[in-house]
């Protein structure tokens, strides 16, 4: 049967994919009002809460400032995604072909490897392979990764909004960690790597366009778009310094949400759909982000490829 990267889609197809995305851009709009005023709500949470808590939630943020260092505790496994991106690809080709092509999805073995060595087909799996992926693969994967942290995400918020301020504001820098993992997850879909101190950059500034007004996303979309030009390279690393402000305006941005789980018994629903919407806004994202920028590689690579036949 064909090997995987046989089911790639086709320059034509990619082109449409690219269309999509850039319209997606286009239509990002503002934040609203009652967001750019987000910022009050935590001027009257600092009053409220005791310095322990300040202690702490000062604590896990400096841990964000870690994982853009090196990782910190928050990096993923990427075995995990790389399963499922091996059992996505399996059921993918099943569908194209039918059951009776199950036994072919598994991977050959590279050269100089053992042919009867016994090894699963996730074992022989990495990123490089997880690149070559049809996009199709990629997008069904993220979205079901996507779709349990968000699962995740309303029930946490559900959870904080029970025991009101002290409760919120340990919330609020686990939602910061949760929406690091559902873009390195992404990432990984997508056949980067979030181990790369430029991956978490572009992770950091994932997070900055889902929570910026209109003119800081075209700002991020600006800088993205020569993001794996090496020429930009020491442009890229150097916007490392400036992690805090990005992670600070990330938190401030669903102040007024947040705020809202104040409320007693209300405040079980403020926080579900706070939460829901913080993930979901961040995974959309990412995803468009990452989706665009594999799209781009893969049409130059198409077009490096064919330069000799010319």
């Amino acid at each position: 049967m064909k090997p995987l990267i046989e089911y790639r889609e086709s320059q034509d197809v990619l082109h449409q994919e690219l269309k999509h995305i850039e319209k997606w851009e286009k239509e990002q709009k503002d934040i609203f009002f009652w967001e750019k005023i987000g910022r009050w709500p935590f001027m009257l949470l600092d009053r409220l809460t005791p310095k322990i808590i300040k202690d702490k939630l000062e604590q896990l943020l400096n841990e964000m400032g870690s994982f853009i260092q090196n990782g910190g505790k928050y990096l993923v496994k990427e075995e995990t995604v790389l399963s499922k991106l091996n059992k996505t690809a399996r059921e993918y080709i099943i569908q194209q072909n039918g059951a009776d092509f199950a036994s072919d999805t598994e991977n050959q073995p590279h050269s100089g490897e053992n042919a009867d060595a016994e090894h699963s087909a996730e074992s022989t799996w990495d990123l490089k392979q997880a690149a070559e992926l049809p996009l199709t693969i990629m997008d069904q994967t993220a979205d079901e990764m996507t779709s349990g942290r968000i699962t995740f995400a309303t029930a946490q918020g559900a959870t904080t909004g029970i025991g009101g301020v002290f409760t919120i504001a340990a919330d609020i820098p686990i939602l910061l960690g949760l929406s690091l993992k559902v873009l390195q997850e992404i990432a990984l879909c997508y056949g980067f790597n979030p181990h790369d101190k430029q991956e978490r950059i572009f992770i950091i500034k994932c997070m900055q366009f889902a929570s910026s007004d209109i003119v800081g996303k075209k700002a991020v979309l600006e800088e993205l778009a020569l993001f794996d030009d090496p020429s930009r390279q020491a442009q890229v690393f150097s916007q490392m310094q400036g992690w805090k402000e990005v992670i600070n305006t990330y938190r401030d941005q669903f102040g007024w949400k947040k705020l809202l789980q104040m409320v007693p018994i209300a405040g079980i629903l403020f926080g579900s759909i706070a939460n829901r919407s913080a993930i979901s806004d961040v995974a959309e994202a990412g995803k468009m982000l990452y989706r665009k920028r594999r799209i781009l590689m893969r049409l130059a690579e198409e077009e490096n490829e064919l330069k000799p036949l010319l």
